[in-house]
């Protein structure tokens, strides 16, 4: 099939043509109405709000329940008080709110619906830090697509995706819906998940627009504490931060969501730098911006505005396009323009922009969704396969001590933990419109493989009571191995979901105790959305999985690599660190003065260097670690020009990979650089490439990459982007600590 790629943030003289004569005809009131995003239903009191959503992630309620229909919801979209609907997703009702709004409000403007479709739809698929472990960006498009497709059959036409806020704090418990640590690997997952989401594929040739998050720095939060100020410079904002973004909308992303966070003292939703200097000034980017759920009234308690009114004004002044959900533009917009502190031509630019995206997404020629879809194209046949390969692809094998794995289906298996058969768990966070009854368990993915199977839970997930030492002992007692499966619940993660301590919660150590203490052959299954902090259960066990919160066939995939139907070939995008007190830990660290590498600096009669008394340096696993059932070794690192012109021209370096174990296995290659003396520090490795390939027992493969030099640039002494000459290292192995190196120079000229 032949995709065609919708670029929201490319001016169509039409279009352009189209919205001018729209504008013309409106009033003030219509014009805010464009700039005003509610949910269908009246919050639940705020004072029960986290009881209620800590129910929902529980299982106990639906997210549906926690909701009363608004009851002037119509004659708001009849006055064209609205423009767009938060999280709907029943084609029935949408297209009753969208008949009267194009039918019966005085211009006839469509609504946008836009929700949170992280990953996944209906079919859910890994969490999105568990999939940019794939390392593989045509899989993650293909399942950015599924969930377009699938939102859109439901009347969706805005997705609140990707995440792609860079963080290197692993407490910080929305890491699980982005890519990791990496600018450059964020990037290109950030590109491939908005062409996915963006390319025209649904059944009822419905468009879908993508809305990156959360513009921005918003992974920077002091202490890994959600919503928490951040502390960053200018350098740090454009070199870390802003490039994902940058690379989000050259994929064609229209729409962009605004932070909740501070940058340097000033909130990112009332940021002129990021929100005018960045955004339209530098980059000259037409797209909408959309406040998120409640960033604009939280500029009260934030400090700098005393009241929504004030709010108000920041925002739209800064450039925040849409108010969602803080009644705050509804309200005093108007008021604002009357009385001169907000000139009309500022609200004028914000409703081209919402106009231009709904025009772009083809809205006014098909405002209604086909209610016969839905269910003819959630969980398909295709979706499911899909979810099952990129969770597969998503495990990272930490540890297989004596080739324990893979398991002979003839062995006899406990299946042992709170998570073995928690079918809710597998889904992980941000799941609206995910059903647990879609989902296989580990158990059950065991249970397609093993000769014998016994199981027994052991413990709670978080909670305090102890271990039920009689029920476990007595399923390991006939078995020849036990997998256990422990970690974090879904509702352990995601958004306020930050945790101080990154062990396994609850009795679970206490349970893996009792299990190591049998003998039996260890194998663990973890899973989380996040990196943890395991170091004794890393000794305990024989071999140990990653598996995060693997979606609808999660269990499924644990089993086919425990038991050797498919080898394992996940990367960490995340370092590991040992203890909490090394938190940030990340590869691309600068050097210091006094680096643990060398001799150090004499004082006081010893070596004083940038180091931990108690502790290593060296994370517990490095970003891009993961083990096979094969080996690779790498060989022959040649590079072809030892000294090179920016910036047209480009470095070629290259290496032979062989695959020198029995199985074939599938392996991430992966290049780093170093520029080894900078205008201003630099850091001590950068991702600049990488590729997967797959090689059978004995086979080689020339793995060559190329690399424009003026990828080389960074942000000099003056704040200038530019490539600097100098000398520079550059690496191609199987993770950022080991490989091949070699050198070139960039000399100057044209």
């Amino acid at each position: 099939m032949t995709h065609r790629m919708n670029q929201y943030n490319q001016l169509n003289p039409a279009i352009e043509a189209q919205v001018e004569a729209l504008l013309q005809q409106m009033t003030l009131a219509e014009k805010v109405g464009q700039l005003v995003q509610i949910t269908p239903s009246i919050m639940p009191d705020p004072d029960q709000l986290t009881e209620l959503l800590a129910k929902v992630g529980s299982g106990e309620v639906s997210i549906e329940a926690l909701f009363k229909p608004r009851p002037d919801l119509e004659e708001l979209v009849r006055t064209g008080s609205i423009g767009s609907l938060l999280n709907m997703a029943n084609p029935q009702q949408i297209n009753q709110l969208q008949r009267i709004a194009v039918e019966e409000s005085r211009l006839g403007i469509p609504l946008i619906v836009g929700s949170d479709v992280i990953h996944g739809f209906r079919t859910i698929f890994p969490i999105p830090l568990a999939e940019a472990c794939t390392w593989n960006p045509e899989l993650l498009e293909q399942a950015s697509r599924v969930a377009a497709t699938e939102a859109a059959a439901a009347g969706i036409d805005w997705i609140f995706a990707p995440m792609v806020d860079n963080s290197r704090d692993p407490r910080w418990g929305r890491v699980a819906e982005g890519s990791g640590e990496d600018v450059f690997l964020g990037g290109v997952m950030a590109e491939a998940r908005v062409r996915g989401f963006q390319t025209a594929v649904s059944p009822g040739g419905r468009n879908i627009a993508a809305c990156p998050k959360h513009y921005v720095g918003y992974g920077a939060s002091e202490a890994g504490r959600d919503y928490n100020p951040t502390e960053l410079t200018e350098r740090t904002l454009r070199e870390v931060h802003l490039p994902p973004f940058a690379a989000a909308f050259a994929a064609g992303a229209g729409s962009v969501m605004s932070a909740f966070n501070d940058i340097s003292g000033v909130p990112a939703s009332a940021n002129p730098f990021t929100l005018k200097t960045v955004l339209r000034d530098e980059w000259q980017w037409p797209g909408v911006v959309l406040s998120d759920f409640g960033a604009i009234a939280e500029l009260v308690p934030h400090g700098v505005a005393a009241n929504l009114k004030e709010a108000a004004r920041l925002a739209i002044l800064a450039g925040v396009d849409m108010d969602m959900m803080n009644d705050a533009y509804a309200p005093y917009l108007a008021e604002l323009v009357a009385e001169g502190s907000v000139p009309e031509a500022v609200v004028d630019e914000s409703v081209r922009r919402v106009l231009r995206l709904k025009l772009a997404l083809g809205l006014f020629e098909r405002p209604f969704t086909d209610e016969t879809l839905l269910n003819q194209t959630i969980l398909s046949d295709e979706a499911r396969q899909l979810a099952l390969e990129v969770a597969q692809q998503s495990i990272v094998l930490l540890k297989n001590e004596g080739d324990l794995l893979p398991l002979s289906p003839t062995k006899r298996v406990a299946v042992i933990g709170p998570l073995a058969d928690a079918r809710r768990d597998m889904l992980g966070m941000w799941t609206l419109f995910g059903k647990e009854e879609d989902a296989e368990t580990v158990l059950e993915g065991v249970g397609r493989y093993a000769a014998a199977l016994t199981h027994a839970a052991g413990c709670s997930l978080a909670g305090s009571e102890g271990v039920d030492e009689t029920a476990v002992l007595a399923a390991i007692d006939q078995a020849e191995v036990v997998v256990l499966v422990v970690g974090e619940g879904a509702n352990m993660s995601g958004e306020a979901r930050s945790r101080s301590q990154l062990g396994l919660p609850g009795q679970q150590q206490a349970l893996a105790d009792l299990v190591a203490q049998t003998g039996k052959p260890l194998v663990v299954v973890l899973m989380g959305g996040r990196p943890l902090i395991v170091p004794r259960l890393l000794e305990q066990a024989d071999a140990v999985l990653m598996a995060w919160h693997g979606g609808i066939c999660a269990g499924r995939a644990v089993a086919d690599i425990v038991f050797g139907a498919v080898n394992p070939s996940g990367k960490l995008t995340m370092s590991w660190p040992r203890r909490e007190g090394q938190i940030p830990v990340y590869y691309s660290h600068k050097s210091t003065g006094r680096p643990m590498t060398g001799e150090g600096v004499p004082q006081f009669g010893e070596p004083f260097k940038s180091r931990y008394i108690d502790l290593p340096n060296e994370p517990q696993f490095p970003f891009g670690f993961g083990g096979s059932y094969t080996t690779f070794e790498y060989a022959d690192l040649v590079v072809e020009k030892t000294a090179v012109l920016p910036p047209s021209s480009t470095l070629v370096v290259s290496a032979t990979v062989c695959n020198s174990g029995s199985r074939a296995g599938t392996e991430v290659v992966q290049l780093y650089i170093r520029d080894l003396v900078g205008s201003v520090t630099r850091p001590v490795k950068e991702l600049k490439g990488f590729q997967r390939i797959t090689l059978q027992p004995g086979e080689a493969q020339q793995v060559r990459f190329e690399l424009p030099i003026a990828e080389l640039a960074f942000w000099d002494a003056q704040m200038q982007h530019r490539v600097e000459p100098g000398e520079f290292q550059v690496w191609i192995g199987p993770n950022a600590v080991s490989g091949l190196v070699g050198s070139f120079a960039v000399v100057a000229g044209d």
